[in-house]
């Protein structure tokens, strides 16, 4: 049975989704908390692409099914154990999904098929970004705790997206330090419109104000266009708590791996600083590792900075502790303010 986009995001909470496209298509982005199981496995792939290269569509179907079958009824018995009726997409909608299907129609297991596979599914995300959002930014310099406070915001009951948790990273050189691996940006977009999907787009939801890039994923560009026309909240923490948290952030790093994210800015900070912050680092004296840093990062916020003033609409100082009662009076704050019409 074939379904559409919109029935199998509503289907779906019924009924497990499963992926039938090759281990590498489904790392490189998958639908979230899809099952992979490939129908044809990443070797298997690549046998029978060259078999419809070479021989054609025929001979490639028959290579298909040669690799399949001695491992049929181990595939059924796998799928059976997930459940009694399922979902299934793979990359179009095409040959793959639909003979899944039929195998597991004489196992008796009931199937929908995804119309337009994987490659529906992105195209209805991808063009989801382009929806309009009440965004509420909140910027700051490095240290202010903008994570911390959008966790907060968060258990306060607000609605939050927190780019750098989807993205595995904080946004700086070192943002990737003690952080797990990052997805692929394909990956990183589709776990981004699950987390939108699930919010409500007429009320205030709060982000961090980042660049296209974080780390290295990039932010669909509809999105980041939103973000950079977005009311804007800045978060004023003096210099002296920021070393501090940031010292209690990156305190545990291991040494060698913060000196290899440090030698990527060592042009941007000057020789003189680098060489200053390197000798402070072996030392372990890392608050003035920071301190050094800092003079960098401070400006480059700075500069950055120029180009969004008219976008702040609100100054909010904070002393970098009780967060929670600080984003209750943060939330006050934006109950005064308005988005953009």
């Amino acid at each position: 049975m074939l379904i559409a986009i919109d029935e199998f995001l509503s289907l779906r909470r019924q009924f497990p989704v499963i992926d039938v496209r090759s281990e590498r298509e489904f790392e490189e982005g998958h639908i979230p908390k899809a099952i992979n199981i490939p129908l044809l496995n990443n070797s298997e792939r690549v046998v029978v692409g060259t078999t419809y290269k070479q021989q054609g569509q025929q001979e490639a179907i028959k290579m298909g099914f040669k690799l399949v079958g001695p491992r049929l009824a181990d595939l059924i018995d796998h799928t059976r154990q997930i459940g009694n009726e399922l979902i299934v997409h793979c990359w179009r909608g095409g040959m793959r999904s639909s003979n899944f299907c039929q195998f597991m129609s004489m196992s008796k297991v009931k199937t929908h098929q995804l119309k337009g596979g994987y490659k529906a599914y992105r195209q209805h995300a991808v063009a989801s970004f382009k929806r309009p959002l009440q965004l509420f930014s909140i910027c700051g310099y490095t240290g202010s705790g903008k994570s911390e406070i959008l966790n907060a915001l968060f258990k306060e009951g607000e609605q939050v997206i927190d780019l750098e948790d989807i993205a595995h990273h904080k946004g700086s050189v070192f943002g990737g330090l003690m952080m797990p691996p990052q997805p692929t940006t394909e990956q990183f977009q589709n776990n981004l419109f699950e987390k939108i999907l699930s919010l409500d787009p007429s009320k205030r939801i709060w982000i961090e104000d980042e660049s296209i890039a974080i780390g290295e994923i990039f932010l669909p560009e509809d999105f980041w266009k939103q973000m950079t026309g977005s009311l804007l909240i800045e978060i004023n923490v003096s210099k002296e708590v920021r070393i501090q948290r940031l010292v209690q952030e990156y305190g545990n790093a291991d040494p060698i791996n913060f000196l290899k994210a440090m030698t990527k800015i060592a042009k941007k900070i000057g020789g003189q600083h680098f060489n200053a912050a390197k000798e402070k680092l072996l030392a372990r004296d890392m608050s003035s590792v920071i301190d050094i840093l800092l003079t960098y990062y401070d400006k480059a916020y700075r500069n950055g900075l120029n180009n969004k003033k008219k976008r702040i609409k609100l100054f909010s100082s904070w002393n970098g502790t009780d967060v929670h009662v600080y984003a209750r009076q943060l939330i006050k704050q934006a109950d005064t303010l308005h988005t953009f019409a």
